[in-house]
């Protein structure tokens, strides 16, 4: 790369940065992408590892091999810590990197909502870590469960909690009934499967409230059909480890919650020196651009957007088609030519719910069951980077399809590093609401 061209800087590894990244691969411009994981990660399949089916070699490719082929990029592996915009450089855990134009893809983060019980016992989904955190924790439990003698301990680690009743939270409940009564029951004989419970806890009063009503009632009735107990108006206050405390003092017995009710932006987006909205996410002007510096760009869950006098959600379609607008500007503003805005353009929603259901909203074509369970499978497998990664889970869901199976049960952590599987000693306060 020719060291007098442009620099441009691109935090994060994730659907807005990489697609950046890749606008730019004729641009007269250096492009490095700094990210403290050396890998892209697929997350909407992350659930996926976490309920046992896939690994999480499936779902994530090496940041370097994706940019092999692109001559003007390069990857650095490092933490941004901060981020000088007087001399247009990056602190980072390996040093400072300068920049000529800057694209904050940095991502979102676990949003507790200040309920510190929660943050320290609840199973997060944001990260390859908190998938195989709950991979081992869900398999653990049942295997304490069926040789526990007291039937009411016995219930509390056979009783699984999902909050949120968005996209996560619905795929993470669907699959993990599945995972219990299609394959557990045939790992554990004497399992009664009458002891367990998977519980989806919603505090208002609707799933994916994105979609239209007619998809959202399929929704609810598919979780009923397949055991999974759709509560609304539950608002989770509190978790020890040992007991989930809903607002209004009613408390479910469980050992194990999984938390998908809340996103922020990732904490860098705290440290950067510029004004923020709602979630932690940075101001911009319509052309991306922070509002106090020209040339830094934020894109994805790290960026504030409205459309329609509405934030535009956290999603990757959102954040891919910020990155490719963020790579056009840094080129136009380069160049001196006028920047465009940004229009998003809804590619509709899908959803699965689990085994041959699932919802999707293309335009105004809406499809539920089998159908929009194809699609779901056709479009995961398309945006999936690399051959080696659509070939893998391929063979992993047609594996699961035939043979009510799941590929990845295994434990691999001691219990003594998995403090979610401990028995709750001294449980922690739970926080209770005024």
């Amino acid at each position: 790369m020719h060291a007098d061209l442009p620099h441009v800087v691109i935090v994060g590894a994730g659907f807005g940065g990489l697609r950046a990244a890749r606008a730019l691969r004729r641009a007269p411009v250096r492009v490095t992408i700094v990210d403290r994981h050396n890998y892209h990660l697929f997350q909407p399949l992350l659930y996926q590892v976490a309920t046992a089916g896939l690994s999480p070699e499936d779902i994530a490719h090496p940041v370097r091999a994706i940019l092999r082929r692109q001559r003007n990029a390069g990857f650095r592996l490092a933490e941004v810590e901060a981020v000088d915009f007087e001399a247009k450089r990056l602190e980072t855990t390996t040093g400072p990197v300068p920049y000529d134009f800057l694209v904050l893809a940095v991502g979102g983060a676990t949003n507790f909502f200040g309920l510190r019980s929660l943050e320290a016992s609840a199973l997060p989904l944001k990260d390859v870590e908190d998938a195989v955190a709950i991979r081992n924790h869900v398999l653990r439990m049942f295997e304490l469960g069926v040789q526990e003698p007291d039937p009411d301990r016995r219930r509390a680690m056979l009783t699984i909690v999902v909050v949120g009743g968005g996209p996560t939270g619905v795929e993470a409940a669907g699959a993990l009934s599945e995972l219990v009564r299609l394959v557990l029951t045939k790992d554990f004989p004497t399992l009664d499967v009458k002891d367990v419970r998977v519980v989806l806890l919603e505090a208002t009063d609707r799933l994916l409230a994105d979609l239209p009503e007619r998809l959202r009632e399929y929704t609810g009735e598919t979780l009923w059909r397949k055991h999974v107990e759709v509560r609304f108006g539950a608002r989770v206050v509190g978790f020890d480890g040992a007991r989930v405390a809903l607002q209004g003092g009613e408390v479910i017995p469980a050992r194990t919650l999984l938390w998908a009710a809340g996103v922020r932006a990732a904490a860098l987006a705290d440290r950067v020196r510029s004004r923020q909205g709602p979630l932690g996410r940075l101001v911009v002007r319509p052309t991306l651009q922070l509002a106090e510096r020209d040339e830094v760009f934020a894109i994805g869950d790290a960026a504030f957007v409205e459309a329609s006098g509405a934030a535009l959600p956290m999603m990757a379609p959102v954040a891919m088609q910020q990155g490719e607008l963020a790579a056009r500007n840094v080129v136009h503003l380069a160049r001196g030519e006028p920047l465009e805005t940004f229009r998003y353009r809804d590619p509709g929603s899908l959803a699965t719910i689990g085994r041959t259901a699932a919802v999707a909203r293309l335009g105004h074509f809406h499809f539920t069951g089998f159908v929009a369970w194809l699609l779901w499978l056709i479009v995961h497998i398309v945006q999936l980077i690399g051959f080696r990664n659509r070939l893998l889970v391929l063979v992993n869901w047609a594996w699961d399809y035939f043979l009510y199976d799941r590929a990845v049960r295994l434990i691999t952590r001691p219990e003594h590093a998995d403090p979610a599987a401990r028995d709750a000693a001294a449980p922690a306060p739970l926080e209770r609401s005024a």
